[in-house]
């Protein structure tokens, strides 16, 4: 008897092909970042609407990780919150509908993400080279909100 259908993963959320990875890296930064980041605001105001039709402790171990063509997909941080999120189906799909968006289908997958300890090594500084660099994007680029966050960036080298 399978519980977990083709939908399904069991395994950590990594890219699965190197060429699978290159098309959205490529996907990426060939976009607007203002376009990426909207997207993910979207998601994530989703993901608490969708998140409140749940029980708490289902709640607390699921996010949305994506909205694809007509499936929601979900991630969720052991297989057992997986088998208890697809018991939970109908509820995410009719508030789904609810807040406008055509879902026929989810897919849930386990993405166990591990917490960065509190001493783990500090981060390297910018070099001199990466800061010059920073600031020749920033001077290159037409967009004013890119060249000033580029322009922080750099400075965080001089510190």
């Amino acid at each position: 008897m399978t519980f977990i259908g083709p939908t399904c993963s069991r395994m950590p959320m990594q890219p699965s092909s190197g060429s699978t990875f290159r098309a959205a890296l490529s996907a990426a930064l060939s976009s607007d970042p203002g376009r990426l980041i909207e997207r993910a605001m979207q998601l994530q105001a989703l993901d608490r609407q969708l998140r409140q039709s749940l029980p708490e402790p289902l709640a607390s171990h699921t996010r949305l990780g994506n909205l694809r063509n007509d499936k929601l997909v979900f991630l969720v941080d052991a297989p057992v919150w997986g088998l208890r999120l697809r018991l939970h189906a109908n509820a995410l799909l009719d508030a789904a509908h609810a807040a406008g968006i055509r879902a026929s289908d989810i897919a849930v997958k386990v993405a166990t993400m591990q917490p960065v300890p509190p001493d783990a090594a500090p981060p390297i500084p910018l070099s001199a080279a990466a800061r010059e660099t920073l600031r020749a994007a920033a001077a290159a680029t037409g967009d004013e909100t890119l060249r000033s966050q580029l322009l922080r960036l750099a400075s965080m080298a001089d510190s």
